[in-house]
């Protein structure tokens, strides 16, 4: 068993928001490799996030961001964070994800929350753009279905906020719907975006 140095515990609990306990256990499971002990904790949060799914969650916060031009507003946007405790809604990193969130809102404006939110119609038109699109391009028949479904997913990742990298690299590398799972994870709660309103002049 590998001789886990406290320095390291406290260097990847810091990296990571995960317990002290979870840290130490995955650091004495990945031989103190930090970066296979942060992928474990990771993949423990997604599969606890995943357990927690369908728990309730009706508490939580409204994150918001007001985009101001000139002395004047010209952008806000409301995002309702959910969680399943006052406890939770009430910490300091559920707050700033939720602010977060809204800023990610206002730079980025998804139109729906989770990929099952796109309406079929959409996705039917899509697809009937992207096929229209392939053809004009001289593509051959035998390879359209796979352009389609690669320029829908393309759709999806710039309109759907779960599936979206996250407006600040600098503190998550990855998609919205990854980070809530993670947060999930650590946190113990089911925590997801509920309703989104994004308001800006002239749109």
């Amino acid at each position: 068993m590998a001789d886990i140095a406290m320095a390291d515990i406290k260097a990847l609990r810091e990296a990571t928001g995960a317990g002290i306990m979870d840290v130490k256990a995955a650091l004495t499971e990945a031989s103190g490799d930090a970066d296979l002990a942060a992928e474990l904790l990771r993949k423990k949060g997604l599969a606890a996030a995943a357990k927690r799914a369908d728990r309730s969650n009706e508490q939580g916060t409204i994150g918001h961001y007001l985009h101001v031009q000139a002395d004047r507003p010209v952008m806000g946007v409301l995002v309702e964070l959910k969680c399943e405790t006052d406890f939770v809604a009430k910490s300091e990193e559920f707050l700033e994800t939720a602010r977060n969130l809204a800023m990610h809102v206002a730079a980025y404006k998804p139109q729906w929350v989770r990929r099952q939110d796109v309406p079929e119609d959409v996705i039917a038109k899509e697809k009937e753009i992207a096929a229209e699109q392939a053809r004009n391009e001289g593509k051959p028949d035998n390879v359209i279905d796979r352009i389609v479904e690669g320029r829908l997913e393309s759709f999806v990742k710039d309109n759907v906020l779960y599936e979206q990298n996250f407006v600040k690299a600098d503190i998550y590398e990855g998609n919205v719907k990854t980070m809530l799972e993670e947060m999930t994870g650590r946190l113990g709660e089911n925590i997801g975006v509920g309703a989104v309103s994004r308001v800006s002049v002239g749109e």
